[in-house]
């Protein structure tokens, strides 16, 4: 999946792209802006939840924050190298290091106050 199609692979969040193993460097690790990761799972009601609010950040604040989910199941490298053990696990990542980690659905105003600092 490329950033050409950010609605692949998940269409239940219109405007957060996916990524997976082989290409989080890429996607996140490379980006040019702040990327804030999902960590999620089909199975999961909690990342359901959130998921209009994580579309709803990605449209709005696609200027100066990406947007990205990535589906702990199919992609367990990636999981495992950040110490992902509950969903969903929010991360935000700028330069290539994670600078913030939250856990659990929240909403989007919780959400923007939790990471205005590291925008």
């Amino acid at each position: 999946m490329t950033a050409q199609t950010p609605t692949a692979g998940l269409p239940r969040t219109g405007g957060v792209a996916t990524v997976t193993d082989e290409t989080f460097a890429a996607e996140v690790l490379a980006a040019g802006v702040p990327v804030l990761v999902e960590f999620t799972a089909s199975w999961c009601p909690p990342c359901r939840m959130i998921a209009p609010v994580l579309a709803e950040i990605a449209r709005e604040e696609a200027h100066r924050l990406k947007v990205v989910e990535l589906d702990v199941d199919e992609n367990p490298r990636t999981t495992a190298a950040y110490g992902v053990l509950s969903m969903p696990t929010l991360m935000v990542f700028r330069a290539g290091e994670p600078v913030r980690s939250m856990i659990g659905a929240r909403p989007k105003r919780r959400l923007m106050a939790e990471i205005a600092d590291v925008l």
